[in-house]
């Protein structure tokens, strides 16, 4: 049996560096000819079937209103090979920037949406967003995956997980407990 950790106090108001939903995303968006990337950490799968995803984005954000009035975005999904981009996107301004250009990305063309795909990601999830309810009190759109693009190789790719204060943790090692597994349960 193994040992129980020695745990202490922790500030409540960092938890989050342990309960972050998952891996770090880039949302693409696009309104009215211009278009902008942001860095995403906030976000959950909240249905299987409609899929549905919710992401915060603060009101502060330059993508929030081109999301709020286009009504639809692209989650895309980094690998650790775009760690510099990640947080280069994440510590400048849309509204100063083309952050395609400035961070050597390419803009393709989504299948559902106007917002742009970004083909160096490992995958790509075009959503419209389904549920608005909760945007002006918590800043949090519920989006609907209508079309995703996910790249066959590798299965379980290296993505990062953000912890604070500028540091990643990378997640893509696979674990796996199939024969444990009853469907249905998680």
């Amino acid at each position: 049996m193994s040992r129980a950790p020695r745990r202490q106090d922790f500030p409540v108001a960092q938890v989050r560096r342990y309960l972050e939903p998952g891996p770090i995303v880039l949302v693409s968006s696009a309104w009215q000819g211009q278009r902008n990337i942001m860095t995403v950490g906030w976000h959950l799968v909240m249905e299987f079937s409609p899929s549905l995803v919710g992401c915060v984005i603060s009101s502060a954000n330059h993508s929030f209103e081109m999301i709020r009035r286009s009504r639809e975005c692209v989650i895309n999904l980094p690998t650790t090979v775009l760690t510099d981009q990640v947080v280069g996107i994440g510590n400048c301004s849309g509204a100063e920037v083309d952050k395609f250009e400035s961070f050597g990305l390419t803009a393709q063309t989504a299948h559902q949406v106007q917002a742009p795909l970004i083909r160096e990601c490992h995958a790509s999830f075009e959503c419209r967003l389904h549920d608005d309810a909760l945007v002006k009190r918590y800043n949090l759109f519920v989006f609907e995956v209508v079309k995703a693009h996910v790249a066959p190789s590798p299965k379980h790719p290296r993505t990062l997980h953000y912890t604070g204060d500028g540091v990643f943790m990378v997640a893509g090692q696979a674990i796996s407990r199939r024969s444990m597994f009853r469907p249905g349960m998680l």
